[in-house]
């Protein structure tokens, strides 16, 4: 009977000090102060990530056979119908042919830098706030070791003031301050992959319109029918 006690009241003493379980929410707001900038730097790359990645799925959108019909009009002399089908192309690639086709009976080299410039202006288009997400990529682990430098500080602050910490209170409140420190890394390293995989689609569409521009040159070389 008596070690009936003993066995409840060692359940009880490990129900107890079992820890307790914290959900997403109250382990990112037991980060404190810092942690407001750093969901603004995160909701700040959300954003621009999307925007930018509709505005490039866009601007990627091209007719397989835009460079044939553009080619079958000019060689057959049908300059307006060129002109006219680019036009109702909304891309990087069909207005930098159309720069071209306004130019056509200049020289070549004069169409060429026509088109390189109106190329330029696209990628210009395309990279527009992708440097934010690369800055929030740079700035929000700093953002992250400056929370956990801070709350150092005072913990250890604390520490200095006071004999009432023991180790478990201690390393429970390190536990706490590396949270911005984590929080921090992650969201630079979402950021980063962004920015990565934006970059990358833009190269995509540079090489489109470098392509282009070089048949658009060779088209114009063609006796005409």
């Amino acid at each position: 009977m008596h070690l009936y006690f003993l066995q409840i009241d060692s359940s009880a003493i490990s129900h107890a000090a079992a820890p307790k379980v914290q959900n997403l929410w109250e382990v990112l707001v037991s980060g404190g102060v810092i942690m407001i900038p750093l969901g603004i730097l995160f909701l700040g790359a959300l954003y621009f990530f999307f925007e930018r990645l509709i505005a490039i799925n866009r601007a990627s959108k091209l007719d397989n056979n835009f460079m044939r019909i553009i080619r079958d009009h000019i060689v057959s002399g049908n300059v307006t119908a060129a002109r006219s089908f680019s036009k109702n192309n909304d891309n990087p690639v069909a207005r930098i042919i159309d720069k071209g086709i306004q130019r056509i009976g200049k020289p070549i080299d004069a169409i060429e830098k026509s088109m390189d410039n109106v190329g330029a202006l696209e990628l210009y288009k395309l990279e527009k706030n992708l440097s934010i997400i690369s800055i929030v990529a740079r700035i929000a682990p700093l953002f992250g070791f400056l929370g956990t430098i801070i709350g150092m500080l005072a913990l250890f602050k604390g520490i200095a003031a006071s004999t009432e910490y023991t180790p478990n209170t201690i390393a429970d409140g390190i536990y706490i301050k590396m949270i911005t420190s984590a929080t921090g890394l992650i969201i630079g390293i979402l950021a980063y992959i962004g920015h990565s995989y934006l970059a990358a689609q833009i190269n995509r569409i540079e090489n489109k319109m470098e392509i282009a521009s070089a048949e658009f040159a060779d088209i114009l070389q063609e006796p005409t029918r």
